[in-house]
């Protein structure tokens, strides 16, 4: 069973908001000519990253709810230059919309379940509509 961390996407409003940066970073690197991976910095490694599979992902709260995931390709601890120890997730630049729930601020990142780790969004109706009418679906129990 895979496990999957949850982080708050700080500075996104919407899943769009979050698919627009990856996207502006990709444009960005190709323009500069460098080979592009999503990253994301944490300055904590995880602890837990053996139970981690090819199946984890990295769950971004946003808004106060968990809105999206993105497969984790790969955890790649450092060191940095002031001596302490960090990681890159490495992520697929893939934002996919999950049914989640609220969640509260926290700092840093946790660990989920694969079992408390919300469902995709199917395609279908609920795939086309405006994410924040889905997500109160969602919460009304409609979805």
């Amino acid at each position: 069973m895979s496990l999957h961390l949850l982080k708050l996407c700080v500075g996104a409003a919407s899943i769009a908001d979050l698919e627009s940066w990856i996207e502006e970073t990709r444009l960005l690197h190709h323009r500069l000519g460098r080979p592009y991976r999503q990253m994301h910095t944490t300055r904590m490694v995880p602890r837990r990253m053996a139970e981690m599979t090819e199946e984890s992902s990295l769950y971004w709260v946003i808004k106060g709810r968990i809105a999206a995931r993105q497969r984790l390709e790969a955890i790649e601890p450092f060191t940095g230059e002031d001596g302490i120890s960090r990681c890159q997730l490495v992520l697929e630049p893939v934002v996919i919309p999950v049914l989640g729930g609220p969640c509260r601020p926290f700092q840093g990142w946790r660990y989920l379940a694969a079992t408390d780790a919300p469902p995709d969004v199917q395609n279908g109706v609920s795939a086309e509509m405006p994410e924040s009418l889905r997500q109160e679906l969602h919460g009304l129990g409609l979805l």
